[in-house]
């Protein structure tokens, strides 16, 4: 490997230290030297577990030198979004209340990652509540965007995002609930991964809407990201929700070729007032995908708009509310004006209507699915309409201004928490002033193989996951 262990990828950083051209500890030491330096601008991390993470980097660097391997990640760092009960650190669900969430049981896909040889730095700036999209958080600081200070980074995994873009630490958890690891992932030109709803345990982690949340790896490419997919998935007793379903080796099924593929690209909802920079790039990667073997097709999906308003609006409110209600009536004066607005939007929710979305629920996904992949393997979209705003612009006017102005950009998101599907944020482009743009890769439930496939394919036939921040 060459170069600075923080430019690394996981997948490079993981095989330098079996190889011992690499330490587990100089590369803990490499990443808290350039959190050191950045993180007081980016606010990426909420708590930093430096001393811990040197001495779990020790103990694994002796087992090293005495061919003992945890797994795959032995001495990778990794750090994860605070709404993860980590094992000896508090969990504020980004709050202004350090332990916040409090949980019986450390968080099931944490466990696993380090128990496959991953080292702990600590946990990352969020969104409150996980309620947000664009990065924002007045306790612990707006997380800067490394492409561009001002703009978002994108939410509400900000943190992760923007750590793993500027090269704090190569791999994180996010969650997302409708968009909140594909929209920072594509903010901050890295690869994020929304898996099947059920695919990833959630035990241990702080529910925004139990019924749509999602727990996936954010990395900087598509093969990291199946690497943090194979550790954590597969059933969990502790998550009623997750599925029993075996794991396939992601990993063997990405170099597979594309010939054969078929794509759909919808040509209502997800193609309107799409900016020029982000029509353009993503022009360019459906030729780019054509080009290695994918046959692309059009395709009128079932309008998402009303699926939203339908279903996923009144089963997050409620779901939110029903979680958060000590807070929201004891001490609401703690939350931010726009996040309190939104969780609190759930007590109106009438009880008939969030059972029959939770009805609806079902149908609507069956009928977008036969819709959507009649003929395709995989949807193909931009992640957002426009890439990421400044945060002067994201958050002027009043309160109904910026919920609206966060419910257009997640247009292009919320559909697949609503449905459960599989859905690769990764880069596609970059605007005239440095931001990156990002291609939506969507696969049938539990199918992250040929959503990984596609995208690993695009990777490397592209440069755009090669770029690094100027920061």
């Amino acid at each position: 490997m060459t170069g600075r262990p923080t430019d690394s990828t996981l997948t490079a950083l993981a095989a330098a230290i079996r190889a011992r051209a690499l330490s587990p500890v100089e590369v803990v030491d490499a990443c808290l030297v350039r959190i050191d330096a950045l993180d007081p601008r980016l606010h990426a991390f909420i708590t930093l577990d430096a001393d811990r993470a040197r001495a779990a980097a020790r103990s694994l660097e002796r087992d090293a030198m005495a061919g003992r391997w945890r797994g795959p990640l032995h001495g990778v760092p990794l750090a994860f979004k605070d709404l993860c009960a980590v094992p000896g650190l508090p969990s504020s669900g980004g709050t202004r209340t350090r332990d916040y969430f409090q949980s019986p049981h450390p968080c099931t896909a944490v466990v696993r990652l380090l128990e496959a040889g991953a080292i702990a730095l600590g946990t990352l700036n969020m969104t409150e509540l996980a309620l947000g999209p664009f990065g924002d958080n007045a306790h612990h600081g707006d997380v800067q965007n490394p492409w561009g200070a001002g703009h978002v980074s994108g939410g509400s995994s900000s943190g992760s995002g923007a750590a793993v873009a500027a090269g704090l630490v190569p791999g994180a958890l996010g969650s997302d609930t409708g968009g909140s690891i594909r929209l920072p992932a594509a903010c901050c030109g890295i690869v994020g991964l929304k898996p099947t709803y059920g695919r990833v345990s959630r035990a241990g982690v702080m529910p925004l809407s139990w019924t749509m949340d999602h727990l996936g790896p954010m990395a900087r490419t598509v093969h990291d990201v199946a690497l943090m997919l194979g550790v954590t998935a597969g059933h969990d007793p502790l998550d009623p929700s997750s599925s029993a379903r075996a794991v396939p080796d992601y990993l063997s099924a990405l170099e597979a070729p594309l010939s054969g593929v078929r794509a759909a690209v919808p040509q209502n909802h997800f193609g309107d007032g799409v900016d020029a920079e982000v029509a353009v790039a993503m022009a360019a990667a459906l030729r780019t995908l054509e080009g290695l073997g994918v046959r692309i097709a059009s395709v009128r999906v079932p309008d998402p708009a009303p699926i939203t308003s339908a279903c996923n609006n009144p089963i997050a409110r409620t779901e939110c509310a029903a979680t958060h209600t000590r807070l929201l009536r004891d001490r609401p004066q703690d939350l931010q004006p726009v996040v309190r607005s939104r969780a609190e939007s759930g007590f109106a929710v009438k009880a008939v209507d969030y059972v029959q979305a939770l009805r609806q629920r079902s149908a609507i996904a069956r009928e977008f699915i036969a819709t959507a992949f009649a003929d395709a393997d995989v949807l193909l979209t931009s992640t957002t309409a426009e890439p990421a705003p400044t945060y002067a612009t994201a958050k002027s006017g009043t309160v109904a201004d910026v919920v609206a102005r966060m419910s257009a950009f997640t247009r292009f998101t919320r559909i697949f928490n609503t449905i459960g599907l599989p859905a690769l944020s990764l880069p596609c482009g970059f605007t005239a002033t440095g931001l990156p743009l990002a291609l939506q890769i969507v696969g049938r439930p539990f199918d992250e193989a040929t959503v990984l496939r596609v995208g690993h394919a695009y990777e490397q036939a592209t440069a755009w996951h090669r770029r690094r921040p100027p920061c």
